[in-house]
């Protein structure tokens, strides 16, 4: 462990500038004119409600106690020595994404890139969060606040936009063009009635098609995954609560965002599945709360009645 905060000084810079770089395109991508939900290519039928994106600024925070951390000797071996440089590259990717992301041309080809570049955020933060996991034991509180719980927050909504980004990329839009069309039917009607006053203007009835068959069960496999992933953040290994958190309350946004008459099906089992999460995180810390009071119990049962 080093005694010094100049040890690997370059390094340490890097990571302050990519964090620079990262905060601010999140930003972007959640502010930028004209933008979707959470800088989205378009709302699709697993697109999740906007406040779900609060997790990116409380990743920012978490992160940024990380860096001030690495000048510290207890935050350099799991910031500088295990996460390494891989943590700028992740900043790099992620700004990479929220740009592809944010772009308001080309939306196909934008949302294609954005799907591939959220793979690679993907990959790379899964192996930075399984070094984290098997290489590094928390110590104290901080190595708790300022490492694991920013890459398991990370970790965690990384998995959901991965899925969003597929459907934004490949998916359906969400029933906007009969909308559309309906108005511009609307506009010929009462031209026509301009050149015709004799005749009655007739509203077109507006046909709403829905996501389909096959977009009902992309989505519902999808949220089947998110659901079991969820599951398996909290029962598997050392259990892992806030990765779990973050994709339980994913299906809790999309129930929200989905509640329109042709996704009555999306927005219920979107429910369903959230139900089935939250039971499951519930449990998972009833039964760790429980595990360490009956750890604490032994400890004091085996305690001397005399010092």
């Amino acid at each position: 462990m080093a005694a010094h905060w100049k040890d690997s000084l370059l390094l340490k810079i890097v990571n302050v500038i990519a964090f620079l770089v990262f905060t601010t395109s999140n930003a972007y991508t959640s502010l930028a004119p004209g933008g979707s939900i959470g800088g989205a290519q378009k709302v699709t039928y697993i697109t999740p409600a906007p406040w779900i994106f609060v997790v990116w600024p409380i990743i920012h925070v978490l992160l940024l106690g990380a860096l001030i951390y690495q000048f510290f000797p207890a935050g350099y071996g799991p910031v500088v020595e295990t996460i390494g440089w891989r943590l700028p590259v992740l900043a790099l990717l992620t700004s990479i994404y929220s740009g592809f992301a944010a772009g308001q041309h080309a939306q196909t080809v934008n949302g294609i890139l954005a799907f591939v570049t959220i793979l690679l955020v993907a990959g790379l933060v899964s192996h930075i969060y399984r070094d984290l996991r098997i290489k590094h034991e928390n110590k104290n509180l901080f190595d708790v606040l300022f490492v694991s719980l920013p890459f398991s927050l990370f970790h965690g909504f990384v998995v959901v936009l991965v899925f969003v980004s597929a459907f934004s990329a490949f998916g359906r839009e969400r029933d906007v063009h009969a909308a559309i069309e309906a108005v511009v039917e609307t506009v010929v009607a009462v031209a026509g009635h301009a050149k015709h006053p004799a005749d009655p203007i007739n509203s077109p009835v507006h046909k709403h098609h829905g996501p389909g068959i096959a977009t009902n069960v992309l989505v519902f496999l999808s949220l089947l995954f998110l659901e079991a992933t969820s599951a398996g953040y909290v029962f598997s290994g050392k259990g892992d609560a806030a990765g779990a958190a973050v994709i339980t309350f994913s299906l809790l946004a999309i129930f929200q965002e989905q509640n329109r008459p042709d996704s009555r099906f999306i927005h219920w089992s979107a429910l369903v599945f959230f139900i089935i999460s939250l039971i499951a995180l519930v449990r998972a810390l009833i039964a760790t709360f429980q595990n360490r009071g009956r750890i604490a119990l032994t400890d004091e049962e085996r305690a001397p009645l005399v010092a």
